[in-house]
């Protein structure tokens, strides 16, 4: 029963989607007003073939967790402290609709629940109803608003069917459509180039991770004989340590892709070009969260090949401080949470390398909540300000009385201040961090001291850029241009109008603000109360410098701080560039050296032939004169010289 009730969650946003795509005509001429009117009839059943389906498959999701926590063994426990490692499995509820024949390894279509995927099927519904419900609202005078909704709709189905899928292959299914909805999420205004762009960039990056991603799933899946997720995991400790090491090896390229790790990380902050309920939806819940959600529910794999986990953790380590450190110098509200992103999802990837899936997933939950709301929080900034920059923001707490209070809250759980979830979920994950580098977890000291170090400077830094933009949306004086312009730029949905945003936006936001704010109570279990102290009076350091430095002068930007710094944290250290140079230019030069010896050679060798067949049928077309005589004298000619030829040789 629980696995058919989870197809249905999986199928019927999908259905949504097709409905959206089939069901309206886009958005353009009114019914009965001018050109370029929204008709609101279409706008309403787009509206509503997006929201009612969503909904529905968010309760199933939830009726599941209700199912899986009922069906538990007596005394198993929800949570586990991080010194303990992997809680021992408590069983899944699984079901197959049918088993493809392949010749050689079968492929199962079935579907799994168990804690894992019950947990993060209930968050991804929550936060995809949230954003569909806000972008009615966001996006009620866009003119491509059904495609636009029917494509939330496919990206939800997909990121359901990676959390409840039971086969290796099924899962890539879904993942595969994120990649595909991703693209055109990120790029939906594709008028402005730099939308397309960023839309082109996601789908090709991602998509060089999805290879070795996809090798690794075949390594898996041929040593298990099965990619049944199950089996696999049975038979992980049959398989030898260089399989498991080749197999990991290659999962964490498509797992730096599609979580946006080092070295894979420079397509997120790109991605900002679209909508900003698809970045909470790509941020929050689904695409980002994918790679760590698969780690963890391949962790067995992981922790029988060290290496990996060894390089998983210097990769945490270095994406985690060097994003916030970008954050700290971003002028853009978006790109900042965006880099923010970045960090928190290395503090996810550090606590399962340092052997805690438990805080991994717990924090993964919890960002999940707050970074939506902060989401959802600058796009009502970005919708009453008509402008992504902090630099044209100050002064909003006393018109925004609704966002100011919501957003605060987002901000406390990312910078981890009590009693917001994020001090619960990343004190938990820094417990772990902890654990391991006193030897208890599964890294080399080298590996967990270093994840260990960058983890605490990451809490300082965290402090600062969170209460940098804090202070500069909401605070100080207003640099909001009061003045309306006569269109929105690309990538802004309206332009300042001096008003908080409308209800259907401002109902998400208040929704969510309370698993933000309470969430973390459901995980004190994984707490540590030493390694929390130290958390937060780190946290409340690096905010402290940041309030002194606005506080000395309020209309100067709090990220001088960085002093020299600063410049290149606000190019995210040249990576993008360094990028360009190593792989760009040479692919672009090597593209048009190919061009040129396909043009002189292989279309030069074409054009010759032709020039060669002109030049020929040019010297028999002299002997086409039309003059009968001419043609007798050559007749007679040709025997004359038959006969001569004939006497001579007998």
């Amino acid at each position: 029963m629980a696995a058919e009730m989870a197809a249905v969650a999986v199928l019927l946003p999908f259905l949504g989607a097709a409905a959206g795509l089939l069901g309206t005509r886009r958005l353009g001429r009114g019914a009965s007003g001018p050109p370029g009117a929204v008709d609101r009839g279409v706008y309403r059943r787009a509206a509503w073939y997006a929201i009612l389906p969503t909904a529905v498959s968010t309760v199933l999701a939830g009726w599941l967790l209700v199912v899986y926590l009922g069906n538990l063994p007596p005394g198993f426990s929800a949570y586990v402290a991080p010194s303990g490692g992997v809680r021992p499995p408590a069983g899944a509820m699984e079901g197959v609709l049918t088993v493809v024949g392949t010749g050689a390894i079968p492929i199962t279509i079935g579907l799994r629940v168990d804690e894992l995927a019950a947990v993060i099927g209930v968050l991804v519904g929550c936060v995809a109803l949230a954003v569909q419900v806000y972008s009615a609202g966001y996006m009620r005078d866009e003119p491509r608003y059904p495609s636009y909704s029917a494509f939330i709709s496919l990206f939800t189905s997909a990121m359901l069917l990676v959390v409840y899928a039971g086969d290796l292959l099924v899962l890539y299914v879904g993942w595969e459509i994120m990649g595909l909805c991703s693209y055109l999420l990120i790029g939906h205004w594709w008028e402005d180039r730099a939308n397309s762009r960023a839309a082109v960039k996601a789908f090709l990056v991602t998509r060089v991770g999805d290879v070795g991603f996809l090798f690794g799933l075949f390594t898996l899946g041929l040593a298990a004989r099965s990619f049944h997720i199950s089996t696999v995991l049975d038979r992980v400790p049959e398989m030898s340590t260089g399989t498991l090491v080749a197999a990991t090896l290659l999962l964490l390229f498509g797992v730096a892709g599609k979580s946006a790790q080092v070295p894979l990380h420079t397509w997120l902050p790109d991605a900002m070009a679209g909508p900003t309920p698809i970045s909470a939806l790509i941020h929050a819940a689904t695409m980002v969260a994918a790679g760590v959600f698969v780690v963890a529910r391949l962790y067995p794999a992981f922790l029988g090949a060290r290496p990996s986990l060894d390089l998983l953790a210097v990769l945490a380590a270095l994406g985690m401080l060097g994003a916030a450190l970008a954050a700290l110098a971003q002028d853009d509200l978006k790109r900042v949470l965006a880099y923010s992103t970045i960090s928190q999802l290395a503090y996810m990837a550090g606590a399962l390398a340092a052997g805690s899936d438990q805080a991994a997933i717990f924090h993964l939950v919890t960002h999940g909540a707050f970074k939506a709301l902060l989401f959802l929080c600058a796009g009502a900034v970005i919708h009453a300000v008509g402008s992504n920059l902090l630099s044209d923001m100050g002064g909003l707490r006393r018109s925004m009385t609704v966002t100011f209070p919501a957003m605060t809250i987002g901000f406390a759980a990312l910078m981890g201040v009590p009693p917001a979830s994020g001090f619960f979920s990343k004190d938990a994950v820094l417990a772990a961090i902890e654990h391991a580098a006193t030897g208890a977890g599964p890294l080399t000291d080298a590996a967990a001291w270093l994840l260990y170090a960058c983890a605490l400077l990451t809490v300082a830094v965290t402090g600062a850029y969170a209460a940098r933009a804090w202070l500069r949306t909401f605070f100080g004086e207003s640099r909001v241009r009061q003045v309306p312009l006569p269109e929105p730029e690309p990538g802004v949905a309206h332009v300042w109008d001096g008003r908080e945003a409308p209800a259907s936006m401002l109902w998400p936001i208040g929704l969510l603000a309370v698993p933000a704010l309470l969430l973390g109570f459901t995980g004190t279990g994984l707490l540590e109360w030493s390694s929390a102290v130290i958390s937060l009076l780190l946290a409340l350091l690096g905010a402290g410098v940041v309030y002194a430095s606005w506080r000395a002068d309020p209309a100067a930007d709090p990220a001088r701080v960085l002093g020299p710094l600063r410049a290149p944290c606000e190019r995210a250290f040249s990576v993008d560039a360094a990028y360009h140079r190593v792989f760009v230019v040479p692919v672009l030069w090597l593209a048009r050296a190919v061009g040129r010896a396909d043009d002189t050679v292989v279309d030069g060798a074409v054009r010759g032939s032709g020039r060669l067949a002109v030049a020929a049928s040019g010297l028999l077309r002299r002997a086409q004169t039309g003059n009968a005589q001419v043609y007798l004298t050559g007749v007679l000619a040709g025997v004359l010289i038959i006969v001569i030829g004939a006497v001579v040789l007998i």
